[in-house]
């Protein structure tokens, strides 16, 4: 898809590969471990491996089946990953000659319960740029800037869509039900890919319609949006990139609970201080969608599938944003923490202002 960004910039030349070596991410766990516990909590390193190749090693180690492990989430191949799992106590005497180059155990404790996914607070990221000059080493770090300022639009990552980007487009005919798929979490993959699909046009069209309403009076734009006079306006007078629209789902941030937008000026301000954001439809059963005008425009991209949906934050805060450049290597350093199921590739992609896939 032809994405639309969310800032004004042109686009940035640099390499970006994710190898081991460039592209480093650090599991943030929800809580605390509580050092006591029939689970056996290990901190794993792993390079040029996805998580369930790794786990697949570990329980060929162990002789258990992968249901036996626990973990948070599932982390890149081409990189160096930290992350927790767990398992049964009583391997850990078995667990202590594992060997394999690229895997490590870092350290270990207890806990009452099993790692379940989902169960983080987000990652830490360490992404090296190459081959940027002194130029482009400026427009990244007023990049940078604006994403530390105003935060960042919270797109799927290609890696969601298959090694062809093209995932969605089955997933769409298995969602429909024209096309059977018996396995079921292949099922589920394919539709996940369809209504991350849809998630992304949507989101591109939101950013769209804010850089419209910077640029354009309300008279100019009510004929070209569809979106009333007043509303147009209301838009207009929001200092954030990312307008809302009245009807919006908004959650508050990092987690909380859905509401519509109405159009009070509080919750401008509070999204503003990250104190709430805006969500974007995950088509299905039982979402909750949005209304008013808002829903004008989420109606087009919203299908009756045969699987549950959702809303996903349209927008998030990354933390601790850091940048360094290395002028006599031409490498820019970045460090940053994002929310889980966001995708560092994203901001990678918002900061070049072109698709980065590597």
């Amino acid at each position: 898809m032809n994405r639309f960004y969310s800032m004004s910039h042109s686009s940035i030349n640099f390499i970006f590969k994710q190898t081991a070596r460039d592209f480093v991410v650090d599991e943030i766990p929800l809580y605390e471990f509580s050092g006591e516990g029939e689970h056996l909590v290990l901190h794993v390193r792993k390079k040029n491996l996805t998580t369930w190749e790794m786990i697949d090693k570990i329980c060929v180690h162990l002789g258990i089946k992968a249901k036996e492990v626990g973990y948070a989430g599932l982390k890149d191949k081409n990189a160096m990953t930290k992350q927790y799992i767990s398992i049964d106590k009583k391997y850990e005497e078995k667990m202590e000659n594992f060997e394999h180059p690229d895997i490590k155990i870092l350290s270990k404790t207890y806990h009452n319960n099993k790692i379940r996914t989902g169960h983080l607070k987000g990652n830490r990221f360490f992404i090296r740029l190459k081959k940027v000059n002194p130029t482009n080493a400026k427009k990244i770090s007023l990049a940078l800037k604006h994403i530390k300022e105003y935060g960042l639009p919270n797109f799927f990552g290609y890696q969601r869509f298959g090694n062809d980007g093209d995932n969605y487009i089955l997933g769409e005919k298995v969602a429909r039900g024209q096309v059977k798929e018996r396995n079921p979490k292949v099922k589920k993959l394919l539709i996940n890919s369809y209504q991350s699909h849809l998630f992304n046009l949507w989101l591109s069209r939101r950013l769209e319609i804010s850089t419209l309403v910077n640029s354009f009076s309300a008279e100019e734009l009510e004929p070209m949006l569809n979106l009333s006079k007043h509303t147009l306006e209301q838009m207009k007078e929001q200092k954030h990139p990312f307008k809302m629209i009245v009807g919006d789902v908004i959650e508050h941030y990092p987690h909380g609970r859905l509401f519509n937008y109405e159009g009070d000026k509080e919750d401008i301000k509070r999204f503003e201080e990250r104190g709430v954001s805006v969500t974007g439809l995950l088509c299905g059963k039982k979402a909750w969608l949005a209304k008013d005008e808002a829903w004008t425009i989420e109606k087009d991209y919203n299908e009756t599938i045969s699987a549950d949906g959702a809303r996903r934050y349209a927008w998030i805060f990354p933390e601790d944003v850091e940048g360094e450049y290395k002028e006599q290597e031409a490498w820019y350093e970045l460090h940053f923490t994002l929310p889980k199921g966001s995708y560092a590739t994203v901001l990678i992609e918002e900061i070049a202002k072109r698709e980065i896939r590597s």
